[in-house]
């Protein structure tokens, strides 16, 4: 994510076009541009699912495999995709970002390879159990919802879901980018739950799988939001970012995303995260 969709809004100019001729690929390294501490998408261990997913392209290429670190947050583009080698003009630091919407506009982006959506989760053994709609929340007598404590981020449907059912006042709120060097969302999700801080979150899917692997089964509810409400989406395709005009490093990820479905699914699904099938709609190359 975690360009997740919260976690992505990052700015960045277009990139000049005069590089992306004939030999644009010819390198026996395959460059990806990361955050080093970003579960579960990837770290420096190379635990991440995008880790996993770039490792396996590479293999596949020949290719060695290298990583441009760093924290993704704002000036995440500006400081890995968009930027030159010190010294060596129209030679980039990295050329793949692993997990971005598809359709994103700050860069251009491959076919879409999972599509999730976000959850409510909800810490068992807290008073909520009973709890097994979304719609219940807003229907709980006042002195109820009182107790609540559902953690909201400073951008994203889940906020905007909480003004819609009138439990905005019951939101813990937490930015989506933090800069915190020791804990990303999920991490201080995870913390914060067990911590008692709050007893449950609207969540982008992957956090949420890795919010549920960090504690025994049958600690967490999960419920889906619904897709009925005006004006709020929760459920989005991810796609690969590549550089403005990269057109030929994008066919090249489209191949291999279109050959490694089966792979690329079997490594998404060890991370507890919900999949939904892909919308049959191409991303655009902006």
């Amino acid at each position: 994510m975690t360009f997740s969709l919260n976690y992505k809004s990052l700015l960045w100019a277009i990139a000049a076009t005069s590089f992306f001729g004939t030999t644009a690929l010819a390198t026996e390294t395959f460059k990806v541009c990361a955050d080093p501490l970003n579960p579960p998408y990837s770290d420096k261990n190379g635990n991440g699912f995008e880790n996993k997913i770039a490792e396996l392209f590479a293999k596949q290429l020949g290719q060695k495999l290298e990583y441009t670190w760093f924290p993704q947050r704002m000036g995440f583009i500006n400081n890995t995709l968009k930027a030159e080698v010190d010294g060596k003009e129209g030679v980039y630091k990295c050329d793949v970002v692993m997990g971005v919407p598809a359709g994103y506009d700050q860069t251009a982006t491959t076919e879409p390879y999972y599509h999730s959506t976000y959850v409510l989760l909800i810490a068992k053994g807290r008073g909520w159990d009973d709890i097994t709609d979304t719609t219940q929340l807003a229907n709980l007598p006042l002195e109820k919802q009182e107790k609540l404590h559902i953690a909201m981020f400073d951008r994203g449907p889940g906020t905007t879901w909480l003004q819609y059912v009138g439990l905005l006042d019951q939101g813990i709120p937490y930015q989506t980018m933090s800069g915190d060097s020791e804990n990303n969302t999920a991490m201080r999700i995870d913390q914060d739950i067990k911590a008692k801080k709050i007893d449950m979150v609207v969540l982008w899917g992957p956090l949420a799988g890795y919010v549920v692997a960090q504690s025994p089964k049958n600690t967490y509810t999960q419920l889906t939001m619904p897709d009925n409400l005006p004006g709020m989406k929760f459920d989005f395709s991810m796609a690969m970012g590549v550089r403005m005009g990269d057109k030929e490093r994008k066919a090249q990820l489209n191949d291999l995303i279109a050959k490694n479905q089966a792979q690329i699914q079997a490594i998404l699904a060890k991370y507890n995260m919900p999949l939904l099938p892909i919308p049959k709609a191409k991303a655009e190359d902006h």
